[in-house]
């Protein structure tokens, strides 16, 4: 990259250190969920249960909850410790956009160069750096940042992880998803995801990874350790009522369907079951056809249909998904033009219309919603949901269609075909 582009990648996390800094001589209230890390880190320092009480004492008034990380996050939360409740949210806010760009830079890395010379404005500094600013409007990703949560860290290690070190065969494939895991639990799913698709060494060590630092706070808070995995994993309480409409899981839309029917949340487990094939299907398949990204995404948004709670602010998968469905526009047909417009058109219009905001929510409201407000309230789960079905539907349309004889995945023109799904 040019040091103007540079300048411009750093400018806005720049910005967020800064307004945390003047937030800390200000005394504004900024980052919640900072705070609960901020204060997780100093409770471990202070020999302090974590889990025993709803808050944590080195909480501010006005981000009193409770804990409900492993103790490993803890411990790797304790960087914040030394900086004020604010500096500690621009901090965080800073790595989660320029974990953003990586994440972008990353994705384009993976997709197909296209023939001859590229545009100025197309070349992949400068399309990181488009990406970067727009993509910061996404519901997801600015919430994320203003809650000074850690989804776009984590998901950068994931990616870095999955894509980079993984892909090239390196002895460190696998660490970064084991670390992701150990913060949170949600990222165990790509260690299936390495597995499957034939790094299994990769797998072992994310999961010894995962397992050493589980370990390690078994030696330096056994109580604590041993109070999460036997008690707090299982209480979803702690997290928030299931049913809000920021929970955007199978889970939380039975429960919402349902009117917390006690059977619910098994049907979501069993619904998700039946999906693990497909979706393991679907995800070797962009696999086996050198699309590493479309695999990726499918194990991702598949984690988020399937976790007890999904909330808004994890969905920021949409980041690396919508890079995607652009990168296709240019390669088009007049033909099949607009149904990838209407893709890219239609994914980024659910996650900047902050329609999740808007629905009638809280105090139980999501429990009597009109058919319609069920539809709308659960916009970001249904984007998978209808993108999987697109490619079912096209998936079995050129099956009928192709010649005699001919399974339609056998011949390059078809091969190449195949490669503009998703």
């Amino acid at each position: 990259m040019r040091p103007r582009s540079i300048v411009l990648l750093v400018a806005v996390p720049l910005l967020a250190v800064i307004a945390g800094v003047v937030g800390w001589l200000a005394d504004w209230r900024l980052g919640v969920d900072s705070a609960v890390y901020r204060a997780g880190a100093l409770t471990l320092l202070q020999g302090e249960p974590l889990y025993e009480a709803n808050t944590l004492d080195p909480e501010p008034w006005w981000a009193l909850l409770p804990f409900t990380y492993p103790p490993t996050a803890a411990l790797l939360f304790v960087p914040l410790a030394i900086l004020p409740i604010q500096v500690a949210w621009g901090v965080l806010a800073a790595a989660s956009i320029m974990s953003m760009a990586l994440v972008i830079r990353v994705a384009v890395a993976t997709l197909p160069r296209p023939g001859g010379e590229l545009p100025r404005w197309a070349s992949p500094a400068r399309t990181t750096l488009i990406f970067s600013v727009l993509l910061l409007a996404l519901e997801p990703v600015w919430r994320t940042i203003f809650l000074g949560q850690i989804n776009l860290i984590l998901m950068a290690l994931i990616v870095l992880d999955v894509l980079v070190i993984s892909a090239r065969g390196s002895r460190w494939g696998g660490i970064l998803v084991g670390v992701a895991a150990a913060v949170k639990l949600t990222p165990l799913i790509f260690v299936p995801h390495l597995l499957f698709t034939g790094r299994r060494m990769d797998a072992a060590r994310a999961m010894i990874t995962f397992v050493v630092l589980q370990g390690l706070m078994f030696v330096i808070v056994p109580s604590d350790a041993l109070r999460f995995w036997s008690h707090t994993i299982f209480d979803t309480g702690r997290i928030g009522p299931i049913h809000w409409a920021g929970n955007q899981s199978l889970n939380g839309l039975l429960n919402r369907l349902t009117d917390l029917a006690p059977w619910a949340s098994a049907a979501a487990l069993g619904i998700g079951a039946l999906l693990a094939p497909p979706a393991i299907w679907l995800m070797l398949r962009f696999h086996r056809r050198g699309q590493p990204l479309a695999a990726l995404l499918v194990t991702a948004f598949y984690a988020l249909l399937i976790s007890p709670v999904s909330w808004s602010h994890h969905w920021v998968w949409a980041v690396p998904l919508i890079v995607l469905l652009v990168s296709r526009l240019p390669h088009t047909s007049p033909a099949a033009g607009w149904r990838r417009w209407l893709a890219a058109a239609g994914v980024s219009a659910v996650f900047l219309s902050c329609v999740l905001l808007v629905m009638p929510n809280g105090r139980n409201i999501e429990l009597h919603w009109q058919v319609w407000q069920y539809v709308v309230g659960s916009a970001y789960l249904l984007v998978p949901v209808v993108l999987i079905g697109v490619l079912a539907i096209r998936w079995v349309w050129r099956r009928r269609n192709s010649p005699p004889g001919d399974s339609g995945d056998e011949t390059a023109g078809e091969l190449r075909r195949d490669r503009q799904l998703l």
